[in-house]
C-alpha cells in the first residue's frame, strides 16, 4: 500500500508541475526557458573531437530533445532560439565555450537550426497527444527528431561549407560519414536516456486544458 501511495504521489507531482508550467506568465516562461537554454550550454561542454569531421560530438543533444517536453512545443522553441541567438551575440555556451556569428554560420551551425524544429516538434506531440509520453511512442519521435529534424539541415550547411572550402569529390556517403555516421551510435544512446526520462516525467494525463 505504501508503495502505491508513493507511485500516486509522484503521478500527482508531474501532472502538477506540467499544468503548472502550461499557465505560467509569460516572464517566468521566458526565465524557465533560458534555463533550459543554460542547460543546453552547460552540456554542449561535454564533447569529443573526431579527427575525420569538424563536426563535434557533445551532450547537448540529450537536454535539446528534452527541451520541447519539459516546455511546450513553443517555449521550447523559443528557449532553442534564445540558445542561438544569445550565442551569436557573444555569450560563450557553444561547443568549447565559444560564441558568435562565426559557430551559427560554420560547418556545424545547420544543426543547431535544427534545436529549434526538434524542440517545436517534440513539444508539439507532447502537449497535444497523451499517447506519445509512452517510451516507444517517444523513442520514435525522437529518433525522428534527431536524424531528419537536426541531422537534415545541418547536413544541409557542413555540405555547403565544405564546398565553399573547395573540398573536391563532396559524394553524399562522404558526407554522410562526416556528418551523421560518426553521432549515430552515441546519439541512439542519449535518444534512449532521453525517452526514458521523458516517459518517466510527463503526466499520463491531459494538463493544458
Amino acid at each position: 500500500m505504501q508503495n502505491i501511495a508513493i507511485v500516486d504521489q509522484y503521478c500527482k507531482a508531474r501532472y502538477m508541475f506540467f499544468r503548472w508550467r502550461y499557465n505560467l506568465a509569460f516572464m517566468k516562461k521566458m526565465t524557465l526557458a533560458l534555463g533550459v537554454a543554460c542547460l543546453v550550454g552547460l552540456l554542449a561542454q561535454v564533447k569529443f573531437l573526431l579527427p575525420w569531421t569538424p563536426v563535434p560530438v557533445t551532450g547537448q543533444t540529450f537536454a535539446v530533445l528534452l527541451a520541447g517536453v519539459l516546455l511546450g512545443s513553443r517555449w521550447g522553441g523559443v528557449s532553442m532560439a534564445m540558445y542561438i541567438i544569445f550565442g551569436m551575440a557573444g555569450v560563450p555556451w557553444f561547443v568549447g565555450f565559444s560564441g558568435g556569428f562565426g559557430v551559427v554560420l560554420g560547418p556545424s551551425g545547420g544543426y543547431l537550426i535544427g534545436f529549434i524544429l526538434a524542440a517545436l516538434f517534440l513539444g508539439y506531440f507532447t502537449d497535444n497527444f497523451i499517447k506519445s509520453r509512452n517510451f516507444f511512442s517517444m523513442l520514435i519521435l525522437m529518433l525522428f527528431a534527431n536524424f531528419v529534424l537536426i541531422h537534415l539541415p545541418g547536413l544541409l550547411q557542413l555540405g555547403l561549407c565544405l564546398h565553399i572550402s573547395n573540398i573536391t569529390e563532396l559524394t553524399f556517403w562522404k558526407l554522410l560519414s562526416m556528418g551523421t555516421i560518426p553521432f549515430a551510435f552515441g546519439d541512439i544512446l542519449k535518444i534512449i536516456a532521453a525517452a526514458a526520462f521523458a516517459t518517466a516525467i510527463t503526466p499520463k494525463e491531459a494538463y493544458n486544458r
